[in-house]
């Protein structure tokens, strides 16, 4: 005979870890998994890594299902250019993209002749190879890989196809409260430059950012359960890497 008060106190226990579980999920880290190739070479698909919700402050899209029980975002922190964020696409406010903070609230950006202008300055990259390939959906692409570096220091590395596809734009002029993102894979992303699917991002939309790869495997090769192929589907090189 089963036992209905051994039934009531797993319930509880149960109920107890889900509210534990949200609270850290929404208030401290989330895990995410990197499905595109968009971010190449920073980050790979099939990359899960932490963010930390706390960074920006707190908003709606702290939370699962983002309901709507803050209007505005609350103990806000300004991120810094060059993080690496996870937001909301303004487009349906429900799916997550990751890509990094390059223009500010009032920064004027645009591409001449392949190269990004930050404020009318050129960010100077760096070439440090020549003959990478990386992945653009599920086709193999053949890149420059650069080191650029910004206005505050930062460095991180970039790729643009031989062609340099992304010439010339427009110059974007980033409202207040919003910001300009892009993918490193700077001719395979869609960020903030196609303005009727992501274009700029309200302050409110920010989710957190992306500190660190805690696992990483390469499905092309096997599944996660296959675990005779862990030895070349692992990317133990990759295991608890900070992100920059």
């Amino acid at each position: 005979m089963i036992n209905k008060k051994f039934i009531i106190e797993n319930v509880k226990t149960l109920f107890y870890a889900l509210i534990i579980a949200i609270i850290i999920r929404s208030l401290f880290i989330q895990p995410f998994y990197i499905p595109s190739s968009s971010m190449e070479p920073t980050l790979l698909v099939g990359d899960r890594l932490f963010v930390t919700k706390y960074t920006y402050g707190y908003s709606k899209h702290s939370f699962p299902f983002s309901p709507p029980i803050l209007k505005k975002r609350i103990f806000f922190s300004k991120p810094e250019r060059g993080d690496v964020v996870v937001f909301k696409t303004p487009a349906d406010n429900r799916t997550d993209y990751i890509k990094r903070l390059i223009g500010l609230p009032g920064d004027k950006i645009q591409f001449i002749e392949s190269n990004l202008f930050l404020n009318n300055t050129e960010i100077i990259k760096s070439r440090i190879a020549k003959n990478d390939k990386i992945y653009c959906g599920n086709s193999t692409i053949e890149v420059f890989t650069f080191e650029e570096k910004l206005p505050n220091g930062k460095l991180h590395k970039s790729v643009y196809l031989k062609n340099y596809t992304y010439q010339n734009s427009d110059p974007f002029i980033v409202p207040e409260n919003y910001y300009f993102f892009l993918g490193d894979n700077r001719d395979c992303s869609k960020d903030s430059r196609f303005l009727s699917s992501v274009g700029y991002v309200h302050k409110n939309n920010l989710v957190g950012k992306a500190q660190f790869i805690f696992f990483s495997s390469d499905r092309s090769i096997g599944s996660f359960f296959a675990f005779w192929k862990w030895n070349k589907s692992i990317r133990f090189n990759r295991l608890f890497k900070k992100i920059i």
